[in-house]
């Protein structure tokens, strides 16, 4: 039991995702076609959504079980032992013989600001077979958080365990798969960026009135309740047909990378300790915005303590 957790139960996560090393390359601005630039510094960093979702949500203090896949290469080991010292549990993560491990090449401005390209690797080969293999994990959660880095009918058949099962669901529909289908949609909450919202709907996402119409067309089209995420203007929260706005909270950002991974994953463990959305949502954001503060994917990461020290100083 985490220590730190000041919710009645240790809330069980199930994870299923992307595992990625990160080639972070730090540059005063990202190039533009056609243009060399010279970069400041280059780190490799352990990344991939679905392993940086996991360790939020166990830094958050929830139970993680992650599902995923992994190369044979020399990064496999390296992803695998880091998330073991993070307390996300990888039974349930396989090797894919003759197989790198995904990559990310993330250029980060000084502005904070980021382009990734992703090599998906092991990623791409987390088939329905290692879904169904994985039944009891997710529907023995109280929640399964999924994005998109691995293929969109393994997150499908991952949506329809967890329905059966009666298992929240929360899905972070990014990167926006070329595949998109609706039935992503059939899930207890999407939370989209409002670049993600923008892809999804074919709508504006500039203001947060254009906010309000994407959500309402993302509930229409099947998510239970909406959420997106608008940077420093805040959140945007559709619970039901309640509407609200969340404020952010205000940092000087230093790299977003692992921002929305932070906030995902923070929200799932508040959402299943208090069944409260809202106060889900105020301290997902808190989460999101230190990681903002900090360099890299997962070193970026706040513990519970620190989200709570944030919200509550004293």
């Amino acid at each position: 039991m985490n220590n730190e957790n000041t919710g009645p139960i240790e809330p069980i996560i199930a994870v299923c995702g992307s595992i990625n090393m990160d080639l972070v390359v730090r540059c005063q601005a990202l190039p533009v076609v056609g243009q060399t630039v010279t970069a400041e510094s280059a780190t490799e960093v352990c990344g991939g959504k679905g392993a940086n979702q996991a360790v939020a949500a166990a830094k958050a203090g929830g139970k993680v079980t992650l599902i995923g896949r992994v190369g044979d290469d020399a990064f496999a080991n390296r992803l695998i032992t880091n998330l073991h010292q993070q307390r996300v549990g990888c039974d349930r993560v396989s090797a894919t013989s003759n197989c790198a491990s995904g990559l990310a090449i993330v250029a980060v401005e000084d502005s904070g600001h980021n382009a990734i390209m992703l090599v998906p690797g092991a990623n791409g080969h987390v088939s329905l077979e290692d879904i169904q293999a994985n039944q009891s994990a997710i529907a023995g959660a109280s929640v399964l958080l999924l994005q998109l880095e691995i293929p969109t009918a393994s997150v499908l058949a991952a949506i329809r365990i967890a329905r059966d099962a009666g298992v929240r669901c929360v899905l972070d529909p990014a990167p926006v798969c070329q595949d998109w289908t609706d039935e992503l949609l059939q899930v207890d909450l999407v939370c989209p960026n409002e670049t993600e919202a923008a892809a999804i709907t074919g709508l504006p996402v500039a203001t947060l009135a254009e906010a309000e119409t994407a959500a309402r067309q993302l509930q229409q089209r099947g998510a239970r309740h909406v959420i997106i995420t608008l940077g420093e203007r805040g959140v945007l929260v559709l619970f039901g047909k309640e509407l609200h706005h969340v404020q952010a909270t205000p940092i000087r950002p230093v790299d977003t990378t692992a921002a929305g991974d932070a906030f995902a994953g923070a929200l799932s463990v508040r959402w299943a300790e208090t069944d409260d959305l809202l106060e889900a949502v105020r301290f997902a954001s808190v989460a999101g915005a230190l990681a903002a503060t900090r360099p890299g994917a997962q070193p970026s990461l706040a513990s519970r303590h620190e989200i709570e020290s944030l919200r509550n100083p004293t």
